[in-house]
C-alpha cells in the first residue's frame, strides 16, 4: 500500500530538484577540450598523481622548434627525492630554444578565448651546467609578448614547490602557440614543465571590469598573475583541492600591520548559478573562510609590491555572504570597497549579485586600476558603509591580483628577416649608440647630481609630517595609522615609511664593500646580512633581502614602520632602508656580539648565524643580565608603548648583544630584533587578535597555534624557551638526541618535576663554580611558568622582569663562602630593581591589579600573580625557595 509523504520532505526535495547542477559538492575537475603538458627533459611521461584529476606530462623532445632545439640540453635533477616528479628533470640551453605547442583551432578559434600558459621553475645544481639558481634569461610568446624579462627563478629550498608563473593570452585562432626562453649573455635559460589550456569560458571576461583610476579597458588583453589568496584561510588551497591546479597562498602576510578584523569560517553549502559563477572560478575552499571587520573606525587593509613600473592591474575579489540573502531593507551584507586610495564600490550589497534568493551565495567583481611608477604599491581595503556602522561588517574572501600585458614585439628573434637587414639595423644601431652615448652619460650626470640634492633637502611634505608628529603621536598600529580609511571619506590615506630614513643603494654599496663576503655576518631567511661603515662612520649592519621575491615586502615594511616609530634601550635601532632598483634592504646599528644563541652553543643549527667558532661561555650572572635586558625589551613592546605589540618571534637568534660600554651584562646589551612578524594586541576589551600562526618551530605557544588566538602571552611562552636555551646551553629541538630528549621546553620541565634539576643546567655554569643554586632555581621556575600550556597560567612579561631581577639579586647577594647574604635593604640590589611591589591589598586571583590613586594601597613582597594559591613570584627570603 502506498504512503504519502511528509509535506516538509516533499518540498526540500522540490527545492533540491530546483538546485543548479553545480550547486552539489564538487564531484569532477575541470576537462579542458584540450591541455599541452610537457615535462621538459623527461625521458617519459610523467604522472602527477597529487593534482585532482591527477594529470600526465608528456615528453617535450617532439614540441621543440627550430635549430635551436639541437642546443637544449636535458638536466637531471641530482637529488634521490625531488619535490614533484615535474622537478626531476628540466630543458636548459645556453642558446635561446623554442617550443611550438599545436592544438586543434576550432577548440580555440579567435581572440575571445582565452589561453592558461603556466611555466614551472625549480632550480637546482645540473652536473652539466652548473646550478640553476644561477639562470638569468628572458621568456617571450607568440611573438607579440614578452612574458618574462631578465628572470631569475629563485631556489625553492626546502619548501618543496617549484616557481609557477601564469599567464592569460587571448588566442589568434592558429592552431599553434610559441614560446621562446633566451638566456643573456653568458648565461643559461630553462624550464621544468609546461602547460598551455583553454580557460573555462566564464573564467574571464564574463562580467563588466569596473574601472577605478584607470584609463584601460582589460577586457581580452593578456595577463599575468601577481597572487592569489584565501583570504581568512589557515592554509593554502593546492592543486589538489582547486578546480584548475591552482594555488591560493593564505593572506596573512599581506595585511598592513594596522588592520584588526576576525576571521570567519562556515561548513555549508557554497551555492553558485552555474553560469556567471562556478566552481572554476574558485573552489569551495576559498568562500569556506573570509576575513571581516571588527573595528568601526578602521577598515581591512592589504597591500602588495608590484613592479614600480605604471601599470594597470585586473583586481578579482570573491565574496561570500554567510547569512541568508534577504529582501528586507536594512538586511544582508553591505559595505564598501577601495582601491589605491579610491573608493571601488559604494554601499556593496551582496544581495545585488543574488541570482537566487538563497543563503551562502559566491559572487565576484572584477576591478581595473592604474598603480603609478615610483615603487607606490597596490593596496586594497574593505569597510563599513558609512550609513551602517553599528550593524554591517565588511566581508572578503579571496583576492586575486593580475597585471595588464600589453602587445611588446620580442628582440629580433624572427626567421623572415633576412641577413642583410638584421646587418643594416645593427649599423644603424652601432652609430646611434655611439652619437647619443655620450649625450646619456651627461643626462645621467646630471640626474643623480640633482636626486642627491633633493636626498639631502625635506620635501614640504616631509615637513608637514614633522610639524604633525610634534602634536600628534603616531603608532603603527593605531586605527588612524598605517592603512586605515577613514569610513566617511572616499579616499584612502595610508601612512607612508619615513622616508628620512632611507639611504641611497649607492652609499650602501660604498659602505659593505660591495656587499663583498669579506663583511658577510651571517644568512638568515631574509637574506644576507653585511658588515659596514656610513659615511658619518656609523657602524652598522646590512640586511639585504633575497631578490626575486615577493613574499618578504610585508616583513620589510613591517619592520621599518615598527622601528621608525619606537625606541628602547632594549630594542634593536633602525639606522635607515632602501628600496631602490627592486632591493629590500635594512639598516641597522652593529650589534658586534652576534646573537645569544652563538654565545650559549655556537652556529650550526640552521638559524642563519656564521660558522666561526663559539665565543667562551657566557658567565651565570652575564646570562642572567642579557635575559633581564630582552625581558625589559618585550616589556616595553606589551606595555610601554601607547598600542600592545606583540613580537611573535621570539626567540636566541632574534636577542643580538652588543657593548653597552658598561651597565648590563658587564659591558654587554642585549637588545631584541627582527620585527617583520610583529602584530598588534588585542585592543582593550577584547581578549585576542584572530590571525594566521606565524613563528618559528619550537618556539611557538602551543595554544596560539592550536586555536590562532594571539595575546601577549604567546611571546612569554616563546621567551619561557629562550630562558631555558640560557640555563641548558642546547638547541629547543636537537633531532640527534633520544626521543624524550629532542624537545628542549619538555626535557627540562620533566626533569625539573622529577627533582634532577641539576642535570638540565649548562655544565660550563656548574663548572665555573660561581653561580647561586638558588638563583639557578628561581630562573627554572620563571622559565618553567612561561611556558604553561594556557596563556592565562603564564605570567606577564612585567612579572618576568622582576622575578629575573629576583635572580639576579640572589646571584649577586652570594657571599665567597656560597652563602646567601640577603636583607630588606636594598643596599646588595641592582640597578631599577624594587624590593616591594605595590599592589591592592587582597587582589584578584590570577590577574594583576590596576590600582586608582585613592584606593586603598599596601605594601607586599609578593609579586600579584598567583595559581590555584601558589605564589609566583616567591617572598623575598634569605633562600628563595
Amino acid at each position: 500500500m502506498a504512503t504519502s509523504l511528509p509535506l516538509a520532505v516533499v518540498l526540500l526535495l522540490a527545492v533540491a530538484a530546483s538546485l543548479p547542477a553545480s550547486n552539489g559538492q564538487q564531484t569532477a575537475g575541470f576537462s579542458p577540450q584540450f591541455a599541452v603538458l610537457l615535462a621538459c627533459g623527461a625521458g617519459g611521461d610523467v604522472v602527477v598523481t597529487t593534482d585532482s584529476p591527477q594529470r600526465t606530462f608528456v615528453p617535450d623532445d617532439g614540441m621543440l622548434s627550430g635549430s635551436s632545439s639541437r642546443r637544449a640540453a636535458r638536466l637531471t635533477n641530482p637529488d634521490t627525492s625531488p619535490p614533484s616528479p615535474l622537478y626531476a628533470a628540466a630543458r636548459g640551453g645556453a642558446s635561446a630554444f623554442s617550443y611550438r605547442l599545436g592544438y586543434s583551432a576550432a577548440a580555440a578559434p579567435d581572440g575571445n578565448t582565452t589561453l592558461v600558459l603556466r611555466l614551472h621553475f625549480f632550480p637546482f645544481a645540473a652536473s652539466q651546467s652548473g646550478d640553476l639558481s644561477a639562470a638569468r634569461f628572458s621568456v617571450s610568446a607568440m611573438g607579440r609578448y614578452v612574458l618574462l624579462r631578465s628572470f631569475s627563478p629563485p631556489r625553492a629550498g626546502g619548501s618543496g614547490a617549484g616557481v609557477v608563473r601564469e599567464f592569460f593570452l587571448p588566442s589568434d585562432g592558429s592552431g599553434r602557440f610559441d614560446v621562446t626562453f633566451t638566456p643573456e649573455s653568458g648565461g643559461i635559460a630553462f624550464v621544468n614543465a609546461v602547460e598551455l589550456f583553454p580557460a573555462p569560458a566564464e573564467l574571464l571576461w564574463k562580467t563588466a571590469v569596473m574601472a577605478v583610476n584607470a584609463g584601460v579597458s582589460p577586457s581580452y588583453q593578456a595577463l599575468e598573475t601577481l597572487y592569489r589568496l584565501n583570504v581568512g584561510g589557515a592554509s593554502p588551497v593546492t592543486p589538489a583541492n582547486d578546480t584548475m591546479w591552482r594555488t591560493w597562498l593564505p593572506d596573512d602576510a599581506y595585511l598592513v600591520p594596522a588592520t584588526i578584523s576576525s576571521v570567519k569560517t562556515t561548513q555549508s553549502q557554497i551555492v553558485f548559478d552555474g553560469v556567471t559563477y562556478t566552481r572554476m572560478i574558485a573552489p569551495d575552499a576559498v568562500y569556506k573562510s573570509q576575513r571581516t571587520t571588527t573595528s568601526t573606525r578602521s577598515n581591512v587593509t592589504w597591500t602588495f609590491a608590484v613592479d614600480g613600473e605604471s601599470s594597470s592591474y585586473v583586481v578579482r575579489l570573491h565574496f561570500c555572504a554567510f547569512e541568508e540573502l534577504s529582501s528586507v531593507v536594512g538586511q544582508g551584507v553591505e559595505f564598501n570597497v577601495y582601491l589605491m586610495k579610491s573608493m571601488a564600490t559604494k554601499d556593496l550589497k551582496a544581495k545585488d549579485y543574488a541570482t537566487r534568493n538563497m543563503p551562502i551565495q559566491a559572487f565576484y567583481v572584477d576591478y581595473v586600476t592604474t598603480v603609478p611608477a615610483g615603487g607606490e604599491n597596490l593596496t586594497v581595503s574593505i569597510g563599513r558603509a558609512a550609513s551602517n556602522n553599528d550593524s554591517k561588517e565588511a566581508i572578503l574572501n579571496g583576492l586575486e591580483i593580475m597585471k595588464v600585458r600589453t602587445t611588446e614585439m620580442t628582440p629580433a628573434n624572427s626567421s623572415g628577416k633576412s641577413s642583410t637587414s638584421k646587418a643594416v639595423i645593427a649599423s644603424i644601431a652601432a652609430v646611434l649608440g655611439v652619437a647619443i652615448l655620450s649625450g646619456i652619460s651627461l643626462c645621467v650626470l646630471f640626474v643623480r647630481r640633482r636626486r642627491q640634492r633633493r636626498a639631502t633637502q625635506p620635501s614640504p611634505e616631509e615637513e608637514m609630517e614633522e610639524k604633525e608628529s610634534v602634536t600628534t603621536p603616531w603608532s603603527p598600529f593605531t586605527p588612524d595609522g598605517e592603512g586605515s580609511v577613514s569610513t566617511g571619506s572616499s579616499a584612502v590615506t595610508p601612512r607612508r615609511m619615513n622616508m628620512k630614513l632611507h639611504i641611497p643603494f649607492a652609499e650602501i654599496m660604498v659602505a659593505t664593500g660591495g656587499f663583498s663576503d669579506a663583511n658577510l655576518l651571517g644568512v638568515g631567511g631574509f637574506g644576507n646580512v653585511y658588515r659596514g661603515v656610513l659615511r658619518d662612520g656609523t657602524r652598522v649592519a646590512v640586511k639585504r633581502a633575497k631578490r626575486a621575491s615577493r613574499q618578504g615586502f610585508p616583513e620589510f615594511q613591517t619592520e621599518i614602520i615598527v622601528l621608525s616609530s619606537i625606541r628602547h634601550r632594549h630594542l634593536v635601532s633602525l639606522i635607515g632602508y632602501c628600496n631602490e632598483r627592486s632591493e629590500m634592504i635594512l639598516v641597522y646599528e652593529l650589534m658586534e656580539h652576534g646573537t645569544l644563541r652563538s654565545h650559549l652553543y655556537g652556529s650550526g643549527s640552521g638559524d642563519g648565524d656564521d660558522a666561526s667558532p663559539p665565543p667562551p661561555p657566557l658567565s651565570w650572572k652575564q646570562r642572567l643580565e642579557i635575559c633581564i635586558g630582552a625581558a625589559k625589551g618585550l616589556h616595553y613592546l606589551h606595555s610601554g608603548h601607547s598600542d600592545n605589540i606583540i613580537h611573535r618571534d621570539v626567540k636566541s637568534t632574534n636577542i643580538l648583544l652588543g657593548g653597552g660600554g658598561g651597565g648590563d651584562g658587564g659591558g654587554i646589551v642585549a637588545k631584541v630584533a627582527d620585527f617583520g612578524l610583529s602584530r598588534i594586541g588585542p585592543a582593550v576589551g577584547e581578549t585576542h587578535v584572530s590571525t594566521a600562526v606565524k613563528g618559528s618551530f619550537g618556539y611557538l605557544d602551543p595554544e596560539y597555534f592550536k586555536t590562532r588566538q594571539l595575546t601577549d602571552r604567546s611571546d612569554v611562552y616563546s621567551f619561557g624557551v629562550v630562558l631555558f636555551e640560557a640555563l641548558c646551553a642546547r638547541p629547543v629541538i636537537d633531532q640527534s638526541l633520544p626521543q624524550e630528549e629532542i624537545n628542549l621546553a619538555e626535557w627540562a620541565m620533566q626533569l625539573s618535576k622529577k627533582g634532577k634539576f641539576e642535570r638540565i643546567v649548562d655544565p660550563a655554569i656548574l663548572a665555573a663554580g660561581d653561580a647561586n643554586m638558588n638563583s639557578l632555581r628561581k630562573f627554572a621556575e620563571t622559565a618553567g611558568r612561561c611556558i604553561a600550556d594556557y596563556g592565562e597560567h603564564r605570567p606577564s612579561m612585567g612579572d618576568v622582569v622582576w622575578n629575573l631581577e629576583y635572580c639576579l639579586q640572589l646571584q649577586e647577594s652570594q657571599t665567597d663562602s656560597g652563602e646567601t647574604a640577603l636583607d630588606d635593604s636594598a643596599a646588595h640590589l641592582p640597578r631599577d630593581f624594587v624590593v616591594a611591589r605595590r599592589v591592592v591589598a587582597a587582589p584578584p586571583l590570577g590577574r594583576n591589579a590596576s590600582v586608582d590613586a585613592g584606593e586603598d594601597m599596601s605594601w607586599s613582597e609578593t609579586a600579584s600573580f598567583t595559581e590555584s594559591g601558589n605564589v609566583f613570584s616567591q617572598i623575598m627570603s634569605r633562600d628563595g625557595r
